[in-house]
């Protein structure tokens, strides 16, 4: 059975694309506009992998970790961080939160199935 990957991103376009190359690549993928649909799909169904990025409306990406991380379904299940943001500050915020690693955008579609193969197989 293929795993499944919840890609939170404010972006349709960006959404899209990161859904098209995890597909690609045999992964079952659901879409989330913000942190808040995020987290209310991610309840819905527990999924293997989640994709968030950090600046979205209504709930940002630190706040959807630390709110995965508090439910017991996640407490184990990866989640990286695919955002513009890359200071060392933001990424030690991330890994406070509970990321487990950090993509920055704009992403290579192979080196994203790439890391995603190595965190999920």
């Amino acid at each position: 059975m293929a795993k499944t990957i919840l890609a939170v991103d404010d972006s349709g376009s960006l959404r899209q694309m990161v859904a098209f190359s995890l597909k690609a690549a045999g992964y079952q993928v659901i879409e989330a506009v913000d942190g808040q649909d995020g987290l209310e799909k991610a309840r819905m169904q527990v999924v293997d992998l989640v994709l968030t990025d950090q600046n979205m409306p209504r709930m940002d990406g630190l706040t959807l970790i630390k709110s995965l991380r508090g439910l017991a379904t996640y407490q184990r299940v990866p989640i990286l961080m695919l955002t513009t943001e890359s200071s060392d500050d933001m990424k030690a915020k991330g890994r406070a939160a509970g990321a487990n690693g950090w993509l920055v955008k704009p992403f290579d579609p192979q080196k994203l199935t790439e890391v995603v193969k190595k965190v999920i197989g």
